[in-house]
């Protein structure tokens, strides 16, 4: 370590090296660049299921824009986390030299950018995916698309148990639909929980280190 730092005169200036503020600041961009990468992930792979499912049912697609919404958000969890750690890096202070941010304080930040960004990058996939398959099976299910091109596999489907035999030559019914609806909406909340861990533990850690060089505490 530089001697420079060693010699000061409380010794905590060996604790704010002034490289530290480049490692808080990558904490910033990687809440930001993490989130919107899973956000803009989540949003492509739903948001093409869901043009290609208005296609042969224009009605519901207002109704399956939720996975696009929820990708959205995501985003927004690594805007909030991104702001508050910006606010919190320290300026050197005014007429010296001396770096008032800790390397506690740095690690702490990047910590808290890197729970919050990877957190909604994998959430922001897992809505994709499930928004991509879950859309698609929801607008095959509401516009009467043949699934079943053989009359066999239309017995194989109706031999299911709890289908509903009372609905005639008609597979596509809107109870079946809304089933499928209702379960990918389970599973997109849970795949938007990841993130929301995330954002918690990065506002905790965030909050919890205030070190800094100078400081009386």
């Amino acid at each position: 370590m530089d001697s420079r730092y060693l010699e000061a005169a409380d010794g905590r200036y060996a604790f704010c090296p002034t490289w530290a503020t480049v490692v808080g600041f990558t904490g910033v961009a990687s809440a930001v660049a993490l989130s919107s990468w899973g956000a803009a992930w989540g949003t492509w792979k739903s948001g093409v299921s869901l043009l290609h499912t208005g296609i042969h049912h224009p009605n519901s697609v207002m109704k399956n824009i939720i996975p696009v919404v929820m990708s959205g958000v995501i985003g927004i969890y690594g805007l909030i986390v991104a702001v508050i750690l910006s606010e919190a890096i320290l300026q050197p202070k005014e007429g010296t030299r001396q770096n008032t941010y800790s390397i506690h304080m740095a690690f702490a930040h990047l910590c808290s950018g890197l729970c919050v960004g990877i957190s909604g990058l994998a959430a922001g996939g897992c809505i994709g995916i499930v928004g991509d398959y879950g859309v698609r099976a929801v607008g095959y299910r509401a516009s009467q698309i043949s699934l079943f091109p053989s009359s066999n596999e239309k017995e194989g489907y109706s031999s299911i148990p709890g289908h509903d035999d009372g609905g005639g030559d008609d597979v596509s019914g809107s109870e079946d639909q809304n089933k499928l609806f209702v379960g990918m909406l389970i599973m997109l909340i849970f795949s938007e929980a990841l993130a929301l861990y995330g954002l918690i533990v990065a506002l905790i850690v965030s909050s919890a280190h205030t070190f800094h060089c100078g400081s009386s505490e």
